[in-house]
């Protein structure tokens, strides 16, 4: 059984089919990439699975519970979460306090909580301990020790995708959207983020739904790819399949980044 469905899924824009009737399913601890040109619909399937857009028809079921009609913290707390092409980070705040912000649905000590519940065996405190310790893992995990304490808005591009990336990833999710996760990366950053979303796919026993135009990444990385145009499915296959199909070459695979 599929750890993750998209059925039928439909959306327009001003008359305009955005996504027509798109289908696919994705295995547990899967890597799944959609590629097609700019316009084609890719970002809009992420901005309906995580709760941005609500779909005109179809569905989207996360271990066979729908998500659609949902907010998107309520999608956010069943498990999805996501990057974004364009960085969605607190600019004056810094590499941890971005972080932590990602563990905001797994923090049950609210605010009155915390005022009464304060020493270092309250609850409250174990909960700070327990959060700190995962935002830790991920810093070393990222390799962004050096840069813990910095203000975003002083990082460069290249590192602040990475504690986007990072702040997904304290969400603690099943399945995990990245939305061109190497745009404005230097060849080193994108080779160092193949092998994070290998490592990722492996220490954190997370299904990633990839969106890339990096194609070298793209098949090397992925288990499985979606092909779309113009908001309609080409092929879906292996990467050794997909890249073999004559309008995955024409349209995609002869397309500038």
């Amino acid at each position: 059984m599929a750890h993750f469905k998209v059925h039928d899924l439909s959306i327009s824009f001003g008359g305009l089919k955005a996504v027509n009737s798109v289908s696919f399913e994705v295995n547990h601890n899967e890597i799944f990439s959609i590629i097609g040109p700019n316009g084609s619909g890719k970002t809009t399937i992420f901005n309906m699975i995580s709760g941005i857009y609500k779909p005109d028809s179809g569905d989207i079921l996360l271990e066979d519970e729908s998500m659609v009609g949902r907010s998107p913290d309520r999608i956010a707390r069943k498990g999805i979460a996501r990057t974004f092409q364009n960085i969605e980070l607190f600019a004056n705040a810094t590499v941890m306090d971005n972080l932590m912000l990602g563990r905001h649905i797994h923090m049950k000590t609210g605010i009155l909580g915390g005022a009464f519940m304060w020493g270092k065996h309250s609850a409250c405190a174990k909960e700070e301990v327990k959060n700190r310790e995962i935002i830790e893992h991920i810093v070393d995990f990222l390799e962004l020790q050096s840069v813990r304490d910095h203000f975003v808005s002083n990082l460069p591009y290249g590192k602040r995708k990475l504690v986007e990336l990072g702040r997904a990833l304290a969400l603690e999710p099943k399945v995990l959207l990245l939305d061109e996760p190497s745009a404005g990366m230097n060849t080193e950053e994108k080779d160092d983020l193949r092998i994070w979303i290998k490592d990722i796919q492996e220490d954190y026993n997370v299904t990633i739904l990839l969106i890339e135009h990096d194609m070298n990444m793209v098949m090397g990385i992925s288990d499985r790819i979606l092909a779309i145009s113009q908001g309609i499915k080409i092929t879906e296959g292996p990467p050794q399949e997909v890249q073999k199909h004559p309008e995955v070459i024409a349209a995609y695979l002869g397309e500038e980044d």
